[in-house]
């Protein structure tokens, strides 16, 4: 790329706009910075979320839907994970429909594809449907991807609804997912319910420049 004072006369901008706008897109992955030598354009292969159908159930192949997306991209996919037992917020017990303070399954997760990290998210399940179940601890379980994990308990999964938002990284999430600061986000707030009840619902944080979020819907 051009440096800050050729992106300054070509564009005729100031030196903080042509600064801003390198940190957008290293933010997005699309460049990155070397040492001594300048911005580069980066062969980067960005990951499709499919919204619609990216949910299989148990028994229909592997059940990891970011395992799926990387492996589609021709990357491997991988996560790290963290599950404790808490009491859910005035904000979560909303989204799940109990009591402030019920007990729910809250996992958090950072998901890396060929180590490069691509997604956080975090869940929150009740432990009313789950818990004593084999799927009470969500990564303990060979079944992965909630829809296939409530069918193994007889809880099946008729419908998910996703809210998307753009905002900015928070510093937690600009260092977990090493991204520049002042970076963009997609924000997706998602809850699963079965026969019109809550079983899951999750906050899931994506870079723009390293996903892209495709939705294919029926027209009734």
């Amino acid at each position: 790329m051009p440096s800050e004072s050729g992106l300054m006369r070509q564009y005729d901008v100031s030196r903080t706009v042509a600064k801003w706008a390198i940190a957008v897109l290293k933010g997005e992955g699309i460049v990155e910075g070397r040492a001594g030598s300048g911005v580069y354009v980066r062969d980067t292969t960005r990951l499709l979320r499919h919204a619609r159908g990216r949910d299989v159930r148990s028994g229909d192949g592997p059940t990891s839907p970011f395992a799926r997306d990387a492996a589609d991209a021709g990357q491997q996919g991988t996560w790290e994970h963290d599950s404790r037992h808490e009491k859910a917020d005035e904000r979560i017990a909303a989204r799940l429909g109990v009591e402030p303070g019920a007990p729910v399954m809250r996992t958090s997760y950072r998901f890396l594809a060929d180590g490069e990290p691509t997604q956080l998210s975090v869940s929150y399940e009740p432990l009313a449907v789950t818990e004593g179940t084999p799927v009470e601890w969500p990564e303990d379980s060979s079944v992965k991807g909630v829809v296939a994990r409530m069918d193994t308990i007889g809880v099946r999964v008729d419908e998910v609804v996703e809210r998307v938002s753009l905002r900015s990284a928070n510093a937690e999430e600009v260092e977990a997912l090493n991204l520049p600061a002042r970076t963009f986000v997609h924000a997706i707030e998602r809850t699963y319910t079965a026969g019109g009840t809550p079983v899951e619902t999750a906050d899931i944080v994506l870079p723009g420049g390293r996903y892209e979020l495709v939705y294919r819907l029926p027209i009734d």
